[in-house]
């Protein structure tokens, strides 16, 4: 199976490692025997939409994902229509932010998101930073990461994590983070979120395979050493959430 990976503003947009979503994603599919085209957009550039498999954007300063949005804001109609038609998404950090309904700075001047969902987001000028640990309805294990943002998310109706153990949420402490639609994911924990939970990582390739009307191969590969640090880490934050 031959799939793309449109990965939008790689060079904007790739604050604490994000790129090592892509790189984990690739190499999981890889190692299923399919064929993987990665396509960066640069602002200014342009890509066929229908013909993405995987949609990402990764974390960028709060300048950076404003320079962002007004490129992004052209793909808004064909990104609608491809989350209509259960593509696999990943939205992070402050990338979340430019799917809402709009984006306040804290200098107090605003501009429009993408309109993907409802839900706004405003920035204030101190910023947020703490570990996190949550739950999400896609499975069972934890999911852990990172949050370092100052903006808050208001209206969000279908979070991906709907609680937090430890942490700071869209809008308060220990409450829910991220928004979920269809197979479109987003969250604003930072760095490889792919790569810190192996469990999302498989989540998002089932997500490919099922839009080709196939289930994910039951000889799949497991990555010993993700696997290791992710036990690890959710039992070091599991036990500071107690």
């Amino acid at each position: 199976m031959d799939v793309r990976i449109i990965h939008f503003y790689p060079d904007l947009m790739s604050l604490y490692g994000s790129r090592a979503n892509v790189l984990a994603l690739r190499r999981y599919l890889e190692h299923l025997d399919c064929g993987v085209t990665v396509e960066a957009v640069l602002p200014g550039g342009g890509t066929d939409i229908s013909r993405g498999d995987f949609f990402y954007m990764g974390a960028g300063t709060e300048r950076g994902a404003r320079a962002a949005m007004a490129d992004f804001a052209r793909y808004g109609e064909a990104l609608k229509a491809a989350a209509q038609d259960n593509a696999a998404m990943l939205f992070a950090g402050t990338a979340m932010d430019l799917l809402g309904k709009s984006v306040k700075e804290a200098d107090g001047s605003s501009y429009e998101g993408l309109g993907l969902a409802s839900f706004t987001t405003e920035h204030g000028k101190k910023r947020i930073v703490g570990d996190v640990y949550g739950h999400t309805d896609l499975y069972p294990e934890a999911v852990v990461g990172f949050i370092n943002k100052c903006g808050l998310v208001s209206g969000v109706e279908t979070p991906l994590l709907t609680g937090l153990d430890l942490g700071f949420g869209n809008e308060k402490e220990r409450g829910p983070e991220g928004f979920r639609w269809k197979n479109v994911l987003a969250s604003q924990l930072t760095g490889p979120l792919l790569v810190k939970n192996p469990k999302l990582l498989e989540t998002v390739a089932a997500a490919i395979y099922a839009r080709r009307g196939k289930p994910l191969p039951v000889d799949r590969p497991v990555d010993r050493w993700a696997e290791k640090a992710y036990a690890l880490t959710e039992e070091q934050l599991r036990a500071r959430a107690q």
